[in-house]
């Protein structure tokens, strides 16, 4: 089972060696590794080439954001399975890939689904995001799990397509839904912990992103003809506020 990995990169010199070195420290060697470099103007380029010995292929030209980099490394990849690696996060450990490729062996899924741990600059773990509780019905109250935590088949992307680049943080989101709610894609809660991730990004800014996300996950939910309620969906931070009492 070959599995592709994708790396979206723009001027990522401060991170992406750790990312690389992740990489190459994997037990699992049927990797094929994709990095999309939106056209860096530091060092992230040569830094590409320095771990050509890992890196499958590469493209570096501009594009039109995350995720028409991300369609651009999907559309190269050639595995059974795909997943992203963010150009400023790492494996957990030196033997995810081998241990997704086992999970997904030894399950009749289209996708699987697991957990990331969030730590902060100074290196600090500072959460632990897992989808144990989570299922697609979540998605229709804002809810979905880590993106960098789910493996999909790759021929889920020529069935039902790519990133839709009109959204502008929400596309994850639009395409998760798009698989798991419209078009019912079989998948398991593997309980593997795959990434560790550099907090912050598009998704998960502050205050300043609430409302946008808010209107993105509506905009998904009703693209896709999935009967919701906006007023569970603003009221999202509450339940993960509940969600997080209940926990203890």
């Amino acid at each position: 089972m070959k599995i592709s990995i994708i790396t979206v990169c723009y001027n990522s010199e401060k991170t992406i060696e750790k990312t690389f070195q992740s990489v190459a420290a994997q037990t699992y060697k049927e990797v094929e590794y994709i990095v999309v470099d939106g056209g860096s103007k530091d060092t992230t380029v040569h830094l590409i080439q320095e771990y050509k010995e890992i890196v499958t292929q590469w493209v570096s030209e501009p594009d039109k954001g995350l995720y028409d980099a991300m369609n651009k490394g999907i559309k190269m990849a050639t595995g059974d399975l795909v997943g992203i690696l963010n150009s400023d996060d790492i494996f957990t450990d030196n033997y995810v890939l081998e241990n997704i490729a086992n999970f997904h062996l030894h399950n009749t899924i289209d996708t699987s689904v697991g957990n990331i741990i969030q730590f902060n600059e100074e290196g600090k773990t500072v959460r632990k995001y897992s989808a144990k509780n989570w299922n697609p019905e979540k998605l229709k109250i804002g809810f979905m799990p880590a993106h960098p935590a789910i493996f999909f088949k790759r021929e889920l992307f020529d069935k039902f397509g790519n990133y839709h680049l009109d959204f502008t943080i929400g596309a994850d989101y639009e395409l998760i839904t798009r698989f798991f709610l419209k078009h019912n894609i079989t998948w398991k809660f593997s309980d593997i912990t795959t990434t560790s991730m550099l907090i912050g990004g598009l998704s998960s800014s502050g205050v300043s992103s609430y409302q946008l996300i808010s209107k993105e996950i509506k905009k998904a939910l009703t693209r896709n003809n999935i009967k919701f309620s906006y007023l569970k969906v603003q009221l999202r931070g509450f339940w993960k506020v509940i969600g997080f009492l209940n926990k203890k």
